[in-house]
């Protein structure tokens, strides 16, 4: 494989990065210059740089007699973003103010995410997943809630990776919950039985990730 025109050591930090954000390296697993070099077909200078910048940016961590490896998912940062989300989200969605044309536009959402689970891929689904909820809590007649909701998804990006690539399992039953809230949308259910299924919505991905986060990290990359 050859690198693009854009500088090698560019291209290493898109490509290492954009592994790391998909769970194709997970947390724990060894970044090794010299096989990675020869992979992306640079020298190791460039890997060495774009890894450098990872690691300033909080992707990987360096441990000594061991090297570069890519860094822990903050399990309480990812907790108190998910359940500040469960809150602000159950209450914009209950509040907002819905038209048929904005659940429409989230119905095809689901049903893109719902067609993607065949051939998985969790960066893609998580980029339908947060336009989905953006999408609807964006219906919220109160700015400071949009604001909050806004900035705590900026902060969960990059506190969990994509948690699809973490429990890819839960893709499924998140577009079934999807198409139920929706559901409850359309019918005009009370408000305060939608914002109880948003937000136990959040809180379920919350205890799948909990759940996972107890068994063995992934395995190391092979040197």
């Amino acid at each position: 494989m050859s690198a693009p025109t854009r500088s090698k050591t560019q291209y290493a930090y898109d490509t290492l990065r954009e592994r790391i954000v998909a769970g194709t390296y997970g947390p724990g697993a060894r970044l090794v210059f010299d096989r990675l070099a020869r992979e992306l077909g640079v020298s190791p200078v460039p890997v060495r740089e774009a890894v450098r910048r990872l690691q300033a940016e909080g992707w990987v961590v360096f441990e000594p007699n061991v090297g570069a490896r890519v860094a822990g998912i903050d399990q309480d940062e990812f907790r108190h973003t998910m359940e500040a989300l469960a809150l602000l989200e159950g209450h914009a969605v209950a509040t907002g103010r819905m038209t048929a044309d904005r659940l429409d536009r989230a119905e095809r959402l689901n049903d893109l995410m719902a067609a993607s689970l065949d051939g998985f891929d969790p960066l893609g689904f998580t980029r339908l997943n947060r336009e989905f909820h953006l999408l609807l809590c964006d219906a919220t007649p109160n700015p400071r809630l949009r604001e909050l909701i806004g900035k705590e998804w900026a902060r969960l990006d990059h506190s969990r990776r994509t948690t699809f690539s973490l429990v890819p399992g839960r893709a499924r039953q998140s577009v079934a919950e999807h198409a139920e809230l929706l559901h409850l949308l359309r019918a005009g259910a009370p408000a305060d039985v939608v914002e109880a299924f948003a937000r136990e919505h959040k809180l379920t991905t919350l205890r799948a990730v909990d759940a996972r986060s107890a068994a063995p990290l992934p395995g190391e990359l092979p040197t």
